[in-house]
């Protein structure tokens, strides 16, 4: 599925008087009239495929997200860049250029998907299709807030709730918990699941719609990040993580006994839909996320317009487990052997701080230029769609819950280990799990930064310096290096910091106090 600017977009931004589809002050104007909407099955495709709209945009899943993962001990900044500095070293007002608009936006869909739930019910239409469409607002209503609630809500106040009741009022309090925004999202993505068809009954422009294992997925996420207030949710979470294995779609990893290969062609456009897609940035050459152009070399080797940001440390690629294929198949270090272009080079790097690449994304630069990359180097999208959310994390968020309940995660976290050639674990511990995420989900929308925080352990990771390696001679694939330090130790208070700043614009305009502490 593309995301194209649709006549429903142009009715909500421009035709319908008195409203604004710019909900980043959280204060709508009046109420959307449609003379000619709200009518046909037609109609209510189009509403359900502006939903999708800001899913590619550069300052939402093209690298917007990003800045926020990237203040993990994972990678770097990859070059001088003030702004995202602010972001890596909490020391960020909200209102950096980077981080200000994925706030904002993602109530923009919120409002897109309160339109649907309001407007959808009464229409005159195909039942199967208003299912469908139905269900895809509650899950885009529920993914939306699950970005913004996990990163800007806490105990101490959640997110503004917005609501097809409340959605025309003049001001949106916050709620006194995160946990009433996750007790929405839940509502939400159970409602997605039950009208929600499975992702085997798309086919065509149908694929990259909201289907029944996308929701199952993000409720069991949903319910990990719940359990920092409430264990009661590690049940919930092993149930929704199972359910999505025992849904009918035959969920699987790709395993054909050949480790080196298999976690590799994960990430390749010919598997964009294989059965461990569950959800991502559906992606072309022309539009989609620019993330693998973001993590591509600057300059690209004098060859495409890389942008050299977010690159991998020493600590990650030494975290690794010995034999583990999927380091080389996540990291690029100095003299490995790769196809860019269509020829053969080994990596080397002028520009990297840390000797390192990511290169999950890789796979659209191994053929010639012209078959699966933007021409516009400025705009560096490829054919191949970005993960937001695989199988293999539905496995883990099983294993973790299970763990978290005192039972055996041990089936679930094996499968992830198995598909890697790497020996079966007996009583998987915490540990255990926390590393087998961190080798498996490197480099992802993930989110190791949240990881780390839900978890207890971002101070002590962030009061170690960062390091890489600097070579003796940076041209040259075979040179020595010397082990450096690539980012200070940065100062983590986990009574503030575990959640970003709201971007000063939204308070000014919602009238809301902002977190605590920033």
């Amino acid at each position: 599925m593309k995301y194209p600017a649709l006549l429903f977009t142009a009715l909500l931004l421009g035709a319908a008087t008195g409203c604004q589809d710019d909900f980043t002050d959280l204060t709508p104007q009046g109420t959307i009239t449609y003379a000619n909407f709200w009518k046909t099955d037609a109609d209510a495709v189009a509403a359900s495929n502006a939903l999708y709209g800001y899913m590619n945009n550069d300052d939402m899943f093209g690298r917007g997200f990003f800045w926020l993962i990237n203040a993990s001990d994972d990678m770097v900044t990859g070059r001088v860049r003030a702004t995202a500095a602010n972001v890596r070293n909490f020391t960020a007002t909200g209102d950096e250029g980077d981080t200000n608009k994925m706030y904002g936006y993602s109530y923009r869909v919120i409002r897109r998907a309160n339109e649907i739930l309001k407007n959808l019910p009464a229409m005159s239409i195909d039942e199967k299709l208003k299912n469908r469409v139905l269900g895809e607002a509650y899950f885009m209503r529920a993914f939306s807030y699950f970005h913004i609630a996990t990163r800007y809500g806490d105990q101490r106040a959640g997110v503004p709730l917005v609501t097809v009741d409340n959605m025309d009022q003049n001001s949106f309090p916050r709620p006194v918990s995160v946990v009433a925004n996750y007790e929405l999202m839940e509502q939400d993505l159970k409602k997605a699941a039950e009208l929600l068809p499975l992702v085997t009954a798309y086919s065509g422009a149908e694929l990259g719609h909201a289907h029944k294992d996308a929701a199952l997925a993000y409720l069991a996420k949903t319910y990990v990040f719940w359990a920092q207030y409430d264990k009661s949710k590690w049940a919930l979470a092993e149930q929704a993580a199972e359910a999505v294995t025992k849904s009918g779609s035959g969920r699987a990893l790709i395993n054909t006994g050949k480790p080196k290969e298999d976690f590799h062609s994960v990430f390749t456009i010919q598997n964009n839909w294989s059965s461990e897609y569950i959800w991502s940035v559906v992606s072309g050459r022309q539009d989609g996320s620019i993330l693998p152009g973001v993590l591509l070399e600057n300059k690209g080797w004098g060859k495409y317009n890389g942008w050299g940001y977010f690159q991998p440390t020493l600590d990650l690629y030494e975290s690794f487990e010995v034999g583990d294929p999927r380091r080389e198949a996540t990291i690029l270090s100095f003299g490995d052997e790769f196809t860019y272009l269509g020829q053969k080079q080994k990596y080397s790097s002028t520009n990297s701080l840390t000797g390192f690449q990511f290169s999950k994304y890789m796979e659209p630069y191994t053929y010639p230029a012209t078959e699966h990359l933007n021409a516009n180097g400025d705009k560096p999208t490829t054919d191949l769609n970005v993960p937001l959310m695989r199988y293999a994390e539905v496995l883990l968020l099983q294993a973790e819950a299970q763990i978290m309940q005192g039972k055996s995660g041990d089936q679930a976290l094996n499968l992830v280990r198995r598909r890697a050639g790497l020996p079966a674990l007996t009583g998987a511990t915490l540990a255990d799990l926390k590393r087998e995420r961190r080798s498996e989900l490197a480099g992802e929308f993930a989110d190791r930064h949240a990881d780390l925080v839900r978890w207890g352990d971002a101070q002590a990771a962030y009061a170690k310096a960062q390091r890489g390696r600097e070579y003796a001679d940076k041209s040259n694939p075979a040179s020595t290096y010397k082990v450096v330090e690539v980012w200070p130790a940065r100062t983590f208070n986990p009574a503030v910091h575990h959640v970003w700043p709201i971007p000063p614009i939204d308070l000014n305009n919602s009238k809301i106090a902002q977190n605590q502490g920033w």
